[in-house]
């Protein structure tokens, strides 16, 4: 029998989402947010990468719209979801198409349309319509919500090949797969929201998903510092070629999700407590072994080291930030306000 609504608020409430979701929004949150839509939301609910040739992506869609949730804003929930219907449900099952370009040049690497998907885009974008409903009261989006859940455990789940039962999120429903060998990108975990939407569709496999990924994400950690990208193989972790193996930008959200989750002591959150120790430049590409590559001053980042530490953080703008570290800044902010753990 499916939850009920208020069924469901209890069961996530004792499960895995503290109180915390409740708090209003401060101003001082809320105008971060106008900022955000103002430079990157355009007013068809296009969500857009201007430092990669203006595109849009999966990523951002869902990011935007998990944002525009927890911001209470359903004039941009709407906007965005109706754009991302229109623009990137193209494919034959409930899976997002991972990249759009306005000018869907295919000679262009970065600027051509790609049917392919991204995980995180369609998780984020899933967890954002069930929290519209059960937390919002936003209408019903239960259809929508399990016919991409059943699609991501389709086909985003792979068995680990060191222990064939338990269940592996790949980095899209394309993503290289073997029996031997499974490509795994850390930062595609997001133990919270698999949860809930396991919850929600009543989908096991998604809350497996996330336990399991988080023993990786510890096992990673035991050996250093967790890397963006990795392959599970029967004989344990292997460099991915031609994918990053420093901790960098995709790794930055590891820590970010697993605070979210509420997992305070887990050692892939912790080990950048160590990481961040308040600098004004804050390392943002480093080594396994923690030898920093790459510093950055933009507010987002500081904002998710402020978070993991439990630092005060006061909403920056910084007209120069790009998409990605001011999208994340925010989702430190609405973290920071859903964890319970500062």
């Amino acid at each position: 029998m499916k939850l009920t609504r208020r069924r469901l608020i209890a069961t996530l409430t004792g499960y895995a989402l503290p109180m915390a979701f409740l708090t209003s929004v401060r101003a001082d949150e809320r105008a971060a947010w106008d900022v955000w839509k103002s430079r990157f939301l355009a007013g068809n609910g296009r969500v857009i990468d201007h430092l990669q040739n203006g595109v849009s992506h999966s990523e951002g869609q869902g990011y935007g719209l998990l944002l525009a949730q927890a911001f209470g804003d359903r004039e941009a929930f709407d906007a965005i979801e109706s754009w991302t219907r229109e623009h990137l449900l193209i494919r034959d099952d409930a899976l997002m198409a991972w990249r759009w370009s306005p000018s869907g040049n295919r000679d262009d690497e970065l600027a051509g349309n790609d049917w392919h998907t991204a995980t995180d885009g369609d998780l984020f974008r899933a967890w954002a319509l069930m929290r519209s409903e059960v937390f919002s009261g936003w209408g019903d989006r239960r259809g929508t919500v399990e016919a991409i859940s059943n699609a991501l455990a389709a086909l985003c789940l792979e068995p680990d090949p060191r222990a064939p039962d338990e269940p592996i999120l790949t980095p899209g429903a394309e993503a290289m797969s073997e029996p031997d060998r499974v490509l795994f990108n850390p930062s595609y975990i997001m133990p919270r929201a698999l949860r809930e939407l396991g919850l929600y569709t009543e989908r096991e496999t998604l809350i497996r998903a996330a336990d399991h990924g988080e023993t990786i994400l510890a096992e990673l950690a035991a050996t250093g510092l967790v890397p963006d990208w990795v392959l599970v193989t029967r004989d344990g972790f292997r460099p991915a070629e031609g994918f990053g193996a420093n901790h960098g930008y995709d790794a930055i959200r590891v820590a970010l999700y697993l605070h979210w989750s509420g997992n305070a002591a887990h050692p892939a959150r912790t080990q950048k407590q160590e990481i961040w120790t308040g600098e004004a430049r804050v390392p943002v590409v480093l080594t396994p072994q923690g030898e920093v590559l790459e510093r950055s001053t933009y507010p987002g980042y500081r904002a998710v080291a402020d978070l993991i530490r439990c630092s005060p953080n006061d909403p920056v703008e910084d007209a120069g930030e790009p998409y990605y570290p001011a999208t994340l800044g925010l989702m430190a902010s609405v973290a920071r306000r859903e964890s319970g753990l500062c």
